[in-house]
């Protein structure tokens, strides 16, 4: 089994936002945490639609630390090849921040940059969002189900809640806790339910 440690990993403390102008050109850098591909392209929607007269939107993000491989993609929007998506994406690694979308505006201003005055703008913008949200370890979760019936169901809970443990709870016709343990935590908390329940709880 993997050191504690190593199941450790750094994401965003927060949002971040950070802008400047360079040569007439306005950039606005913005960072938040995101679990799956889906919430970090949700994230790049919402800039987008904050800023429709922009000129780009460029974005990358490394996903997937807590219950998936990680994943990394950029998108240039329409800037040169490599001179936008990719600066940002290597801030985001050189960093090693993970479950973060990082999504830069620029509102072009008249005066072509270059290629080097692109990707320093980009990295610059992306840094001072990171900045700016802070940084936190966390450790990897994953969803468990538990189902019970309802004899049960208090107990379950107790245990459930005595952990502080994330959980939803839908009571129908049995109990459904869906639970966020640290992954490290999956073992021992499957093993208390199971003994307290004399076997009668259900695991997924």
């Amino acid at each position: 089994m993997a050191d504690e440690t190593d199941e450790r990993f750094t994401t965003v403390g927060d949002d971040g936002v950070f802008s400047f102008e360079t040569r007439g050109s306005e950039f606005v850098g913005y960072v938040s945490r995101a679990s799956d591909e889906d919430d970090a392209e949700r994230f790049v929607d919402e800039v987008r639609d904050e800023h429709p007269d922009a000129t780009h939107h460029v974005y990358a993000y490394r996903v997937g630390a807590d219950d998936a491989p990680l994943s990394e993609r950029y998108d240039d929007a329409g800037e040169p090849s490599g001179s936008a998506g990719k600066p940002v994406l290597n801030v985001l690694q050189g960093e090693e921040v993970e479950n973060v979308i990082a999504v830069v505006v620029r509102y072009y201003g008249g005066t072509k940059l270059g290629y080097g005055g692109l990707v320093s703008a980009y990295s610059d913008a992306t840094k001072g969002a990171l900045e700016d949200a802070g940084t936190k370890t966390t450790v990897p979760k994953e969803t468990v189900h538990v189902k019970v019936g309802y004899d049960d169901s208090g107990t379950a809970r107790g245990i459930i809640e005595s952990e502080g443990f994330e959980f939803d709870a839908d009571y129908g016709n049995e109990v459904v806790f869906v639970v966020r343990p640290p992954r490290e935590s999956v073992d021992d908390l499957k093993d208390r339910l199971l003994s307290a329940t004399s076997g009668r709880a259900r695991l997924e």
